[in-house]
């Protein structure tokens, strides 16, 4: 028998959870056709994955790929580390529905919340939408490389809804504004919508300085729109939160239960601290209680330390009027020859110490290095506090004269998110926590975690044994799709759609982060490739080759779900 694809003597890792065997994996049509022994059938193409893991590919639940993939189809840098499906709409912060009197404002709110220049949003899109389920139909007109998966988000929304004051504390929808938005999550999920998004985390504002419409939404409000996901979309639609669980958890917790009670899929962004466990027991009792009683909420969570990247390419950290204008040069290499200067050099460490250089920031700012790949310091050993004392130098001495010895190149990773390694460790081990917050689309010029599954399988399951193989590619594959309801993807099963990787699992890393210009209007923004992957299928179709793309792009946008 003859096939379109055979990935021939791989080892197969499903999917599941179940234990890897040796296979082949025949595709036809965009489907695996055959698992087994197929060294006595033939096919248009072979790929040799002999050593080789054979994966489904990974599906990402957080990014915010929104507006790039306008201008960017390839969907990068997801697509660099194994990621077939992405979700995006995160954090209550979308493009539709929205009237065009609207566009501009949804535009500068992504700018302010995640760092991507509203004037390359605004000239990256076609903007030939009004619904939700409109801007889909255009997502699929720009044949994405990757598969997507929407959501109807918050802000657009509530600002439909009520306009300017949908920022502000205290002000809560009328009874005629909630049935407005109400009535728009019902048309946005019934045009293709996973389910809906919100942000309550108090670093997400506006360009005023507000909170994005949403973050002040009561109880009322909330709940009439879980409700609205599930009668429109069915028990199982997603109710994304970024929930600020610093001053609200109580009340936050109780509209995840409430959310998961009226049938939604509660979905959010979660983590631990440094003290004790970290809240690692108190989430095991809450996740495992509420899932027990069929109440569905699942965690996702950063897979390594966090933050933001500081050095020469958009954040130096240090913010004095001479770190500014230092900043304004147009290239790194300017800045590093400035940097070189003895006078200049003398003025920049001077102001930046006479207005408190790092404070206590220097002892959870990390280097990465500048070997071949990056250092992530899963030791805990080197930070700037504790390099500066063994030399016994001053920070901002240690950080100007390593930007200068690294010709600008080095990043210096903020371990604001994550930091409390073991902690971290037992909390993404807990059975409804997916580790994976890639936020690819987000933070462009600060940082990128789009790496978290290459991470995930190298650093975390192959060298420290966080997970074993099988668990960890259960979570960003099987366990994913299933919390977001897709059909016969997140397995390698015969019949499912062929969405799979072939990893080189003993050489597989994350490069360095790079600092490029390919968004529109020359803008910048942070990128890390990896190596590992020999090949990203999509659809039966070979997207990403040895990390070079084919040109294939087979993505498609995912309107119909599992609901129960």
């Amino acid at each position: 028998m003859s096939h379109s694809l055979i990935i021939s003597g791989g080892t197969v890792v499903d999917g599941t959870g179940a234990e890897s065997k040796k296979a082949d994996v025949a595709v036809d049509d965009g489907r695996i056709t055959s698992i087994g022994d197929l060294s006595q059938e033939t096919a248009d193409q072979t790929i040799d994955a002999t050593g080789k893991l054979v994966t489904p590919g990974f599906v990402d639940l957080h990014t915010h790929l929104d507006a790039q993939i306008g201008w960017d189809p390839e969907m990068k840098p997801s697509s660099y580390h194994g990621v077939t499906t992405a979700l995006i709409g995160n954090c209550g912060v979308t493009f539709a529905p929205c009237g065009s009197e609207n566009r501009r404002y949804l535009a500068e709110l992504m700018e302010a919340v995640e760092d991507i220049a509203a004037n390359a949003i605004m000239d990256g899109l076609p903007w030939n939408w009004t619904s939700f389920g409109e801007y889909l139909d255009t997502v699929q007109t720009l044949n994405p490389a990757l598969n997507v998966v929407g959501m109807c988000g918050h802000s657009a929304i509530r600002f439909e809804a009520m306009g300017d004051k949908s920022c502000d504390e205290g002000v809560q929808a009328t009874e005629e504004e909630l049935d407005r938005i109400v009535e728009l999550v019902k048309e946005s999920v019934e045009g293709g919508a996973v389910g809906f998004s919100t942000s309550r985390f108090l670093g997400h504002r506006v360009p005023d300085g507000r909170l994005t419409p949403g973050t002040w939404a009561d109880a009322r409000e909330t709940s009439a729109i879980q409700r609205a996901v599930v009668e429109a979309g069915g028990r199982g639609g997603l109710f994304q939160v970024a929930p600020d669980m610093q001053s609200r958890s109580k009340i936050e917790r109780e509209m995840f239960e409430t959310g998961a009670e009226l049938g939604c899929q509660v979905l959010f962004s979660g983590g631990t601290g440094p003290q004790g466990d970290g809240g690692v027991s108190y989430w095991q009792e809450f996740l495992g209680r509420n899932n027990e009683a069929g109440r569905r909420i699942t965690s996702i969570c950063h897979t390594r330390p966090s933050g933001s990247f500081f050095g020469l390419a958009q954040q130096a950290f240090l913010r004095t009027e001479g770190w500014r204008e230092l900043m304004k040069l147009p290239t790194i290499k300017d800045r590093v020859d400035a940097l070189k200067d003895p006078a200049t050099r003398k003025k920049l460490v001077d102001e930046a110490k006479e207005a408190g250089g790092f404070g206590r920031v220097a002892s959870i700012l990390h280097p990465m290095g500048t070997d071949e790949y990056p250092d992530f310091d899963l030791n805990n050993e080197r930070n700037l506090q504790k390099i500066a004392d063994d030399l016994g130098q001053d920070p901002v001495d240690v950080y100007v004269d390593r930007l200068i010895a690294s010709e600008g190149k080095e990043f210096w990773n903020l371990w604001a998110f994550g930091g409390a390694l073991q902690n971290q460790w037992n909390y993404m081990r807990l059975p409804h926590v997916v580790p994976m917050l890639g936020d690819a689309g987000a933070h462009v010029g600060q940082f990128t975690d789009a790496d978290s599954p290459t991470f995930l399988l190298g650093e975390l399951t192959r060298d420290r044994n966080v997970y074993s193989l099988p668990e960890a590619v259960y979570r960003i594959t099987g366990k994913s799709a299933e919390v977001l309801g897709l059909k016969k993807r997140g397995n390698l099963k015969e019949g499912w759609h062929a969405d799979i990787n072939v990893i080189d699992y003993e050489n597989l890393k994350s490069c360095h982060p790079e600092y490029v210009r390919d968004f529109p209007h020359n803008g910048g923004r942070i990128v890390t490739k990896s190596e590992g992957y020999d090949a990203t299928i999509v659809a039966g179709q070979v997207v990403i080759q040895d990390g070079q793309y084919t040109g294939n792009r087979p993505g498609e946008v995912i309107r119909d779900f599992i609901r129960n």
